[in-house]
């Protein structure tokens, strides 16, 4: 199945010089989430984010669609109910769906990001939220799985922000977060990130099912994808 909206595949220098400035402009140290939010609304405009960040630049969302269905079975796929976190304008929902997935909400805090998604019509509801340490509003054990591709980094979601996709996600079910790989020694997350990450597995609020680097995420820059299984709902996260 074919899904509308699919980005153009342009590989020209000129559009991955544009890309490339705007992902340091996004991604810049020190970087605010509110600010950040605006910036991707404005880049939103006129298909300029989805024509910049074609497939054949960023892989990031067809890796971490991948990544998703590996983990459930084939015959399951069209009952998964799935977050895509950071969403933008749907580029891991469209791979998603092409991959047989049927019911899948977008969290994203870029108001501009998400109409650009309506009018694809990839999702079941739209949720403009930030992901942070605050309480999502989303329901404990709404989803089987939540999966963010290009979410983590400068400005973007924090460390201690996971804590929030455990607990709208039910046992058993799968956290995805795909990022790129150098971003583990920026200042957001240096000795931060994954150090948070092991604690939530020694205190059972997941297990570590995978992870992996993945060669050309975005551009020439390795990724990293790591999977979680969502542990019991006694030890969820408030």
């Amino acid at each position: 199945m074919s899904v509308v909206g699919v980005s153009p595949m342009s590989t020209s220098h000129e559009t991955i010089e544009v890309a490339r400035q705007h992902l340091a402009e996004a991604y810049q140290d020190g970087g605010h989430p509110e600010k950040t939010a605006t910036f991707y609304s404005c880049w939103s405009q006129d298909d300029n984010y989805d024509q910049h960040l074609n497939p054949k630049l960023y892989r990031g969302p067809e890796i971490a669609a991948q990544a998703v269905a590996d983990f459930f079975p084939s015959s399951k796929k069209a009952d998964v109910r799935i977050l895509d976190v950071a969403a933008g304008t749907g580029f891991v929902a469209e791979n998603l769906r092409n991959m047989g997935f049927k019911h899948i909400d977008a969290l994203d805090p870029s108001e501009g990001m998400l109409e650009r998604a309506r009018q694809k019509r990839l999702y079941d509801h739209h949720v403009c939220s930030y992901l942070d340490s605050n309480k999502l509003p989303i329901l404990n054990d709404t989803y089987d799985c939540a999966v963010t591709s290009g979410g983590m980094g400068e400005g973007h979601i924090p460390y201690n922000g996971l804590d929030q996709l455990i607990r709208v996600v039910k046992p058993g079910g799968l956290v995805c977060i795909v990022m790129r790989e150098e971003y583990l020694n920026h200042s957001q997350y240096k000795d931060l990130l994954e150090p948070h990450m092991s604690r939530l597995e020694k205190e059972g609020y997941w297990q570590l099912v995978s992870r992996a680097v993945v060669e050309k995420y975005c551009f020439d820059l390795n990724g990293i994808v790591y999977k979680f299984k969502v542990l019991s709902g006694q030890n969820k996260t408030e």
